[in-house]
């Protein structure tokens, strides 16, 4: 492998040297370019710091003032704030998901040569393809498959029976326990753990009983899971993740959870045990979703959501309190638990107007 010295300078050359016209950037991607467009971009940066040879974006209209005085060599908006910049613009339907792509061209991933590095531990039986990475301190072990262009970090563990798919690349100190198959392009941060033992127990009258885990962890192609995230393995059958599903830091997904294509989860939220979430749902930060549920396709759970029965239709749902000032979430507190009675009075008392209705009448 190359020395990591060299690596470091020839990246640092290559960024140097990369830059787009506008007019470049609006051919490749769609966009219509206004003002001057022979301008060379090289990079990016928020609206209110960028300087002329960087682009920045305009997606949420509170962020509007800082449009006037904005030093950005192209802003990408809408074509309703155009006329309002001082500078070039991109005009896209959809600023954020334009700025994405137009973003992935500055994004210069750390060179990795093929090879294993001397430190690393391989199985006899492992396969690990020429053109797969192995970085220092890595352990591999019986029965595992790493394909082409793989590359992993420093310190990964692959247990027993796992593939790593095509072009997928972990980053430093991810562990795959066993009988985990990742697909193409996954992308796993570092220090998260697939394949653990499922939370799987049972009781008798000394304590409590471990039940195996025998299944495995199945990822499709295109999906990313983040930095100390776990993905338990199944008890029978596999847990599951489509493709192109999209997995935030220190998300727990439990044993035999499927989880559908297209689908993404904000930090820390938690999927119980057999539930079922569907394709193309988005999860805010904390959100639960209680075991053995079904979360239809399409849904949107906000932020600290506690999920407590299944979800059969598309749409937006919310649990919980929000914030207000501590003296006046005290007083709703207290009337919070009278609310039981407060109903029973209701009722009573609409049982007496319908009484004293009947009566007159």
């Amino acid at each position: 492998m190359h020395a990591p010295g060299n690596t470091l300078r020839s990246q640092e050359r290559m960024e140097q040297s990369t830059g787009y016209r506008i007019d470049e950037l609006a051919r490749r991607f769609g966009l219509e370019a206004r003002g001057d467009a022979t301008r060379v971009i090289r990079g990016v940066a928020p609206l209110a710091h960028a300087q002329c040879d960087q682009l920045a974006f305009l997606a949420n209209p509170r962020y509007a003032s800082d449009l006037a005085c904005t030093r950005a060599g192209v802003v990408v908006l809408r074509a309703e704030h155009a006329d309002a910049s001082p500078v070039p613009v991109l005009v896209a339907s959809d600023p954020y998901l334009a700025y994405a792509r137009l973003a992935a061209l500055f994004e210069h991933a750390p060179a990795s040569e093929p090879g294993i590095h001397a430190s690393a531990v391989v199985a006899a039986d492992a396969q690990i393809d020429a053109s797969a990475s192995v970085g220092p301190g890595c352990v591999i072990e019986s029965g595992s498959v790493i394909g082409p262009g793989v590359v992993l970090g420093a310190y990964c563990v692959i247990g027993p029976d796992c593939t790593v798919g095509a072009q997928a690349r972990l980053g430093a100190h991810v562990t795959l326990v066993t009988r985990v198959a990742l697909g193409k392009r996954v992308l796993v941060h570092p220090g998260a753990v697939i394949g653990a033992d499922g939370f799987g127990l049972a009781r008798d009258q000394e304590g409590w009983v471990k039940v195996p885990q025998l299944g495995g962890v199945r990822i499709g192609d295109d999906c990313e899971i983040g930095a100390n995230t776990t993905i338990d393995r199944g008890a029978l059958e596999d847990t599951v993740l489509e493709d192109d599903v999209r997995l935030d830091n220190q998300i727990q997904i439990a044993h035999n959870v499927q989880i559908g294509a297209h689908t993404a989860l904000a930090g820390c939220a938690a999927v119980a045990g057999s539930a079922k979430i569907g394709s193309n749902c988005q999860i805010g930060g904390s959100a639960g979703v209680l075991g053995h549920l079904e979360v239809a396709d399409g849904v949107t759970i906000t932020a600290m959501t506690l999920v407590t029965h299944s979800i059969r239709s598309s749409g937006v749902y919310s649990s919980g309190a929000p914030l207000e000032e501590n003296h006046a979430w005290r007083r709703n507190a207290a009337r919070m638990r009278q609310l039981d009675a407060m109903a029973r009075r209701i009722a009573a008392l609409e049982k007496q107007v319908e009484a004293l209705t009947k009566e007159r009448s």
